[in-house]
């Protein structure tokens, strides 16, 4: 079988009743704003494991034979559902082996092993992980619980589509992080069973975008070659259950840029004060993006929460930058005594912070009597940033942004 039905979805919530966290919804008013609509957040980030991943993973474990349980699971996964094999194989009493790629996130890991299962790095792509998960389970009889393309995974994923509309009766549009189409495909056949007109938009990275290629083809196309730091929705090939869904069901593919993440993430962590991952905002990306395409009432999902405090502080950064709240100024100025202070106090009765100097005066672009400098800038966003430079410039400087 490999259609998956509302009632599928049903009896997946009535199995995951004591074991998952039914997430709450948060009204976005600073989205409802941009939007002229009304946005919510439906937050699988604080979700048990961090994600959506523990519903589609407890459901296909639980439903295995007694036989196929005493030979143990085998999963290939990021880190998300890596944690949800974990927790379930941990609940039923069952062995879980877990090939992960190469340089997955470090607390991603430390959880799956916390929650007892064994952990394996393989490969550069989850793919890699993915084809060294199949083998041991030809070598070892071990069961492959793949992270999306089965569907039990894709009801277990239905189940929050479940809760949206019954959180949100009046919702018109599901906007929702894909990578390989679970959660996208789940959410989709349940709330288009419900109401066929509810729109569901499906959103990845464009570093990683494996959908709108197969679409386009007709069939699943993999994908050459990824780079996103959106890890958990980094997938270079769609599966067949979740294509047919994606193709039959979903109304819109769209994808986001590296920048466009870090932007949301930044500003769900200071506005909703939630913390994602990457991948867990792609959603509030797209909305950002085009908040045109998204007014009426609107949930957006936010995915996972399971992010490395050493990427996170990466992510912010980067965020800060994309938000023009970072900017580096090159400045050439004469090279008298005084100089350098005197440019300092522009900057500052500007309103910017200083972050970092850096004084040159040895470039062979340089005039005899003129000296570089690069200056790393806090601000308060473009709009202000725009305003340091005129200053300068009205000052006699001679600025260019990098």
């Amino acid at each position: 079988m490999t259609e998956v039905t509302v009632a599928d979805i049903e009896a997946a919530r009535a199995l995951l009743a004591d074991v998952v966290v039914h997430t709450p919804v948060e009204e976005s008013r600073w989205l409802s704003q941009v939007t002229g609509g009304q946005v919510r957040l439906k937050c699988e980030n604080l979700q048990r494991t961090g994600s959506f991943k523990a519903r589609g993973a407890y459901v296909r474990i639980a439903r295995l034979g007694p036989e196929e349980r005493a030979r143990g699971v085998v999963a290939a996964s990021a880190g998300n559902h890596a944690q949800g094999v974990a927790l379930a194989a941990q609940l039923l009493g069952i062995r879980a082996t877990v090939f992960m790629p190469e340089g997955a996130p470090i607390p991603k890991e430390r959880a799956t092993r916390a929650y007892g299962a064994e952990v394996v790095f393989r490969g550069r792509y989850l793919e890699d992980s993915l084809a060294e998960a199949r083998r041991f389970a030809e070598e070892t009889g071990a069961v492959l619980i793949h992270p999306f393309d089965h569907v039990d995974v894709v009801a277990g994923q239905g189940t929050v589509g479940l809760e949206v509309l019954e959180q949100v009766p009046d919702v018109r549009t599901v906007v929702v992080p894909t990578g390989g189409g679970g959660l996208l495909a789940g959410v989709a056949l349940a709330v288009k069973a419900h109401d066929p007109t509810i729109r569901v938009v499906g959103v990845q990275a464009e570093g990683a975008a494996a959908f709108p290629g197969s679409l386009r083809q007709g069939a699943p196309v993999a994908l050459t070659s990824m780079k996103t730091m959106a890890d958990g929705i980094a997938v270079g090939l769609p599966g067949d259950v979740t294509f047919a869904a994606v193709r039959d069901h979903v109304d819109e593919i769209r994808t986001v840029s590296e920048e466009s993440l870090s932007r949301a993430l930044l500003a769900l962590l200071e506005r909703a004060k939630l913390v994602v991952e990457p991948a867990g905002a792609a959603g509030v990306a797209a909305v950002l993006d085009d908040p045109a395409a998204f007014g009426g009432s609107t949930v957006v999902l936010l995915s996972g929460g399971n992010i490395d405090p050493l990427l996170l502080g990466k992510v912010i950064h980067h965020g800060m930058a994309a938000a023009g709240r970072y900017v580096t100024l090159r400045v050439r100025l004469a090279d008298v005594p005084g100089g350098l202070a005197e440019l300092l106090g522009e900057v500052g009765r500007a309103g910017a912070n200083v972050l970092e100097v850096s004084h040159a005066r040895t470039s062979p672009a340089l005039d005899l009597d003129e000296v570089e400098v690069l200056l790393q800038l806090e601000t308060r966003g473009e709009p202000h940033a725009a305003q340091v430079r005129d200053r300068l410039a009205e000052c006699g400087y001679r600025v260019q942004q990098l």
